[in-house]
């Protein structure tokens, strides 16, 4: 599915205070220990190392049967390694590189309408697949681990009150993933949480930023289940105004594809140049082949064959760097199969670079940024652009905050 109801009205989005379960690093040991970097940025063997340790949020969020990860987690309750908050919360979230500020939100149950009109925009397609794993996983585990990750520009003042907020209160919990230090903080005051969510009142619809599977999932459960528990899911939601995420692409690297012979290929539907001084960024409307030492800018795309690559796909992909990546050059162009190991995806083009600086080592295909104005804009008007075309960031940590349902 490629599209979605226009939303461009602004909406009232519920927040609603929860009981979170929370590690105690008396009994867990060092929070820095024991959460993880979301699921979509553990390579699997970093994950099987990680599932190694004793309470490390691995072994529930890469289990292989959610039935006896939520066994694993109901004896973590029943030995303290995990606790439920005793009153309903939310839960205000910062993420800093030494001192600088990279995020800061609000993690609560959010309201989902269970139909057609969430008061959510996603942005990106979801594969029906990928939703049903998610699905099953979170109905056998009865637990969200990580929230979804939403950005929207709240009413004047929202960011300034959450400020003063946390500069007032003690923190809950600190944890040091990835260079990135995680700050929690719990409000159980209820004056406090009416006015901290004011400003989401008359809020613009909240962009789904990361968790779009999670949340397809969500809403699958829901009419699975007769609605309850899923008609809410854990969300945190950030405003763009006051910490606004940072917005990149995602690379494709090609480990079978020799770049030389891409390069090649390519220059049969688009303007293709050797660029003699090595990798760089692409610019807008533009692609990067990289490979062996050698890089090419890939522009100007044929547009019969844009067109031929994507029959039935809406027309706003013809200028989507990822559609006609994906379509016209890796599917089209260079007949690589959609068959697992045949395309990785990366969120850093250095680290896609060095993936293929051997020779005989692959492509890579570097895409330019998007501009989250390009990227609401679609989405309001109801048009998914192509799976694994942006990564919003920092994302939550897995594990600092989590949505356990009770039996």
């Amino acid at each position: 599915m490629t599209t979605v109801p226009s939303r461009k009205a602004r909406t009232t989005v519920r927040l609603y205070p929860f009981r979170a379960v929370r590690y105690d690093p008396a009994r867990a040991g060092q929070l820095s220990a024991v959460l993880s970097p979301p699921y979509d940025d553990m390579s699997p063997a970093h994950a099987r190392a990680q599932r190694a340790r004793p309470h490390h949020i691995a072994r529930l969020l890469f289990a292989p049967d959610p039935n006896d990860a939520a066994g694993q987690m109901e004896r973590w309750l029943e030995r303290g390694v995990l606790r439920r908050d005793p009153e309903p919360s939310l839960y205000v979230y910062e993420q800093r590189l030494g001192p600088r500020l990279l995020q800061r939100g609000l993690i609560g149950e959010l309201a989902l309408s269970g139909g057609q009109a969430e008061p959510v925009v996603p942005h990106e397609e979801v594969r029906d697949h990928v939703v049903q794993q998610r699905a099953v996983h979170m109905s056998g585990l009865r637990a969200q681990l990580e929230p979804l990750l939403l950005t929207h520009r709240a009413a004047e003042g929202t960011g300034r009150r959450l400020a003063d907020w946390v500069a007032e209160h003690p923190r809950v919990a600190s944890a040091h993933l990835g260079g990135i230090t995680h700050y929690l903080w719990r409000c159980s005051d209820r004056a406090d949480q009416a006015m901290l969510t004011t400003g989401l009142a008359t809020s613009q619809v909240p962009l789904v930023a990361d968790g779009h599977h999670r949340l397809a999932a969500c809403q699958r459960l829901s009419r699975w289940r007769d609605g309850l528990p899923w008609n809410r899911s854990l969300a945190l939601l950030v405003d763009s105004a006051s910490t606004p995420l940072r917005l990149t692409a995602i690379h494709r690297v090609l480990p079978g594809l020799d770049a030389e012979k891409a390069a090649r290929a390519a220059a049969g539907v688009a303007r293709v140049r050797p660029l003699p001084s090595g990798p760089r960024l692409p610019r807008p409307d533009e692609l990067l082949l990289v490979g062996g030492g050698n890089a090419w800018s890939v522009t100007d795309p044929s547009s019969a064959a844009v067109v031929d690559a994507l029959e039935g796909l809406p027309s706003a992909w013809h200028r989507q760097p990822a559609a006609v990546t994906d379509h016209l050059l890796i599917a089209r162009c260079w007949s690589v199969p959609d068959l697992p190991g045949t395309v990785t995806y990366l969120h850093d083009a250095n680290r896609a670079v060095a993936a293929v600086t051997a020779e005989g080592s692959g492509t890579a295909v570097l895409l330019p940024t998007p501009t989250t104005g390009e990227v609401r804009e679609l989405a309001e008007q109801g048009v998914l652009m192509p799976r694994k075309s942006t990564s919003f960031g920092p994302k939550p940590a897995a594990g600092l905050a989590m949505r356990v349902l009770t039996p």
